[in-house]
Parts: structure tokens; sequence; C-alpha cells
């Protein structure tokens, strides 16, 4: 990977610009692997799908290919990817988009159901087994998934962890996957439209993402104000000209604050249009649960009441003049 070449002296890297994004482009990496296996496969259900009649929503489609692939993507194989072990602040950017913006789409564009739907019975009945095995019930139980989500970034920061990353490329590209799996861990129980063991109602889901928001907070506060370098050396190993590693700590630390609640927030906005759709939902299917009902109650009583015609008619109905002699 280009980046780490700069740990071994190599600082050729010019000044990073917007326009970097777009000229440092590379594919050879785990996750373009995943990206491009991703695609295929959701692109392959859906067509099976259409190829037998049957609808599957273009927003889920959307939301699964370019919102959920298309970020990832745009951190991975772009300029983002070729900086993001020169400064702290674009690989900043690129944990929020893998572990957060990403995972979120990934949830709404529902994978898992379109698996369901257009597997062969074998594949379909192994897959319904691991939903609902003993492991994929504690991982995606909504505590345990929120343990896991809040301490990563700080085990990773605040340990050795994080230079180690910088320093050996496989386990760089192993922090990547980490992060995409592990965003999918917390968002999946919470916005996700699959089915899911132990999903809880929509009041515990926002609770849940409210109470999220202060440990992204208190973890960008401690970049920011923290009086050492994250990564040791390394940053000022580089030997850059054109970026102060303390300044670009502040600014790390400062996206990383201010992502995270613009990202919570704007998730706890779409958990309320669920919530929302839910229950309106439940309440159509309420109206015409009573409609039912009441139709029946219409049909009983108009049953009975032909029967009681039927057995309130005259019982003397001898023609006139039939009992003379």
């Amino acid at each position: 990977m280009p980046p780490l070449a700069a740990a071994a002296g190599n600082t050729v890297l010019p000044p990073f610009t917007p326009g970097a994004i777009f000229t440092e482009i590379h594919f050879g990496s785990l996750v373009a692997l995943f990206l491009l296996v991703s695609a295929a496969l959701y692109g392959y259900g859906v067509y099976r799908l259409r190829q037998r009649g049957d609808h599957w929503p273009v927003g889920r489609t959307v939301a699964f290919v370019a919102g959920g692939l298309g970020s990832i993507a745009a951190v991975t194989i772009t300029g983002i990817e070729a900086y993001d072990t020169t400064l702290l602040s674009v690989h900043m950017v690129q944990h929020m988009v893998l572990s957060m913006v990403g995972p979120i789409f990934l949830a709404l564009g529902a994978p898992v159901t379109l698996a369901l739907r257009t597997l062969p019975s074998a594949p379909r009945n192994k897959l319904l087994a691991l939903l609902h095995s003993r492991a994929a019930k504690v991982l995606t139980f909504p505590l345990v998934a929120f343990g896991i989500f809040v301490a990563n970034p700080f085990v990773l920061y605040f340990t050795g962890l994080y230079e180690q990353t910088l320093l050996h490329s496989w386990l760089h590209e192993f922090i990547h996957v980490h992060f995409i799996v592990t965003g999918c861990l917390f968002f999946w129980p919470l916005l996700g439209l699959d089915p899911l063991p132990g999903r809880w109602p929509y009041p515990g889901r926002a609770l849940l993402m409210v109470l999220s928001v202060p440990f992204h907070t208190v973890l960008g506060l401690t970049i920011m104000q923290s009086p050492t370098l994250l990564a040791g050396d390394y940053y000022r190993n580089l030997g850059l000209s054109w970026t102060d590693p303390v300044a670009d700590q502040v600014t790390a630390g400062g996206i990383l604050w201010a992502g995270g609640e613009i990202v919570s927030v704007t998730m706890l906005g779409i958990l309320i249009v669920q919530w929302v759709r839910q229950s309106e939902r439940e309440a159509r299917r309420i109206d015409r649960a009573l409609d039912r009902q009441e139709a029946e109650e219409a049909a009983a009583q108009a049953r009975s009441d032909a029967a009681k015609i039927t057995n309130e008619a005259p019982a003397d109905t001898r023609v006139p003049g039939s009992d003379i002699a």
C-alpha cells in the first residue's frame, strides 16, 4: 500500500487536496474485492427476483449499492485511502464512513431478506439456522453490539494497536473490515429491515442511539486535547513539510466529534421515520381487522334476522273454505 512506504522514508506524496481523491485511485485491496463481490451478488439477487416476476424496492438497491458500497468505495479505493496513513484527519473521515455511514446504508438495503427470497432451499435453511444461532443472538443483541461499537475506537487509538495498523498493511486492511463488521453489528438491529433475533422495539432502539452520542463527543474531545500524538512519533517521522501533526490531530478529533453527532442525529431521524411508518402500518392492520370483524358481525346479524322472520311466519296457512263439510 503506497502510504505505508512513507514509513520507510519515502515522503513523495504531495499535499492533500480534494483533487487527490480522484487521482490516487487503486483497486488492489481486500475491501475492493469485498465491494465487487457484494455488488455482484446483490445485483444477481435482484435480477433473479425480477426474472420470476417478484418486486424488489428500488430504494433498497440504491441504499445498498450506492449508499453502502459506494460510500465504502469512496474512502478505500480513492485518495482517501492513499492518505489515510499520512494524515490522521483523513483516516478519521475514513473511520466514520466505514463504521457508521456505510453500515447504515447496507442495513437499509436488506441484503439478508434478498438472500432469503432468492437462495435455493438448502442454502436458505443454512442461512436461517445461522440467523437463529446462539452466536448471532449474542452478537446482534443491542447491548452487546453497543458495547463493541463504543469500546473499539478507545482500544484502537489509546493503545499501541493504532501505530501497528500504520506499519503493517495486513493489519491495516483488517481494521478496515473490522470497522465495517462492527458498524453492521450495531446498526443492523437498530435500523435494518432484515429479520434478526431479539430485535428491540423502537423506543429502546432510539434510546440506545441517543446514548451513543456522548461517546463520540468524549472520544473526539479526548483526541483534540491529548498532549501526545496518537501513534507516537510515526507522523513526525514521515517528515512532511506541508502538514503539522499536532494541528492535524486536533482536526481529526473535531471530525470525529462533529461527524459522530451528525450521523447519530441523522440515524435517529431515520429511526423515527421507521417508527412512524410501522405505527401507520399497524394502525391500518388494526383497521382492516376491525372492518372484517364488523362485516362478519353484520353478516351474522343479517342471518339471525332472516332466521327470525322465517320462524315468525303465520302458523295458520289453511285455504279459506277448506273446513266446510
